[in-house]
């Protein structure tokens, strides 16, 4: 029995009916939250360190090794019975619309840096801080996460070339 089939089997009935329903979406869900994790890690260390004048760039790092790690952890458990094309290639699809979530994900923090001009010296410190986690971790985040999961199912991983369990 795997750990999903065991999580799975706690859950009362109607609940464990919608969440078989919809196990893609929450794997994919878990997926992110730990890819969350990682992107933020990273980008918080860069940006209080030595990429402190370029948290922009920080975060565009931070997103890429997020990313990396995100292809893996979708390829092999969230859409691992969708795909079906050689590997090279959902590689390459992944990464474009990977590519296409970190524009995405980049554009609320840019437009708070250097468009509402929500940073230092303009504002204190801690409005940097939340502005910067609200625009990046929150809102750019959401916005690319929608993004990617309609382009992963629709390009990356489609049902009609897998064998769906």
């Amino acid at each position: 029995m795997t750990v999903v089939d065991s999580v799975l089997g706690l859950l009362p009935p109607p609940l464990r009916r919608l969440a078989i329903k919809h196990r893609e979406l929450l794997k994919f869900a878990v997926v992110g939250g730990t890819t969350f994790l990682i992107d933020n890690g990273i980008w918080y260390v860069l940006k209080l360190t030595v990429l402190a004048e370029k948290p922009i760039t920080a975060k565009a790092i931070a997103i890429i090794v997020a990313t990396i790690a995100s292809y893996v952890l979708n390829r092999e458990w969230s859409f691992r019975t969708r795909g079906g094309r050689e590997r090279h290639h959902e590689a390459a699809l992944f990464f474009l619309i990977s590519a296409g979530g970190v524009a995405i994900n980049l554009v609320p923090p840019y437009v708070s840096r250097y468009v509402l001009d929500l940073e230092v010296p303009h504002v204190s410190r801690a409005v940097q801080e939340i502005a910067d986690f609200a625009s990046g971790s929150v809102i750019g985040m959401v916005l690319a996460m929608f993004f990617r999961f309609w382009g992963f199912r629709k390009w990356v991983f489609p049902d009609e070339l897998g064998q769906r369990r």
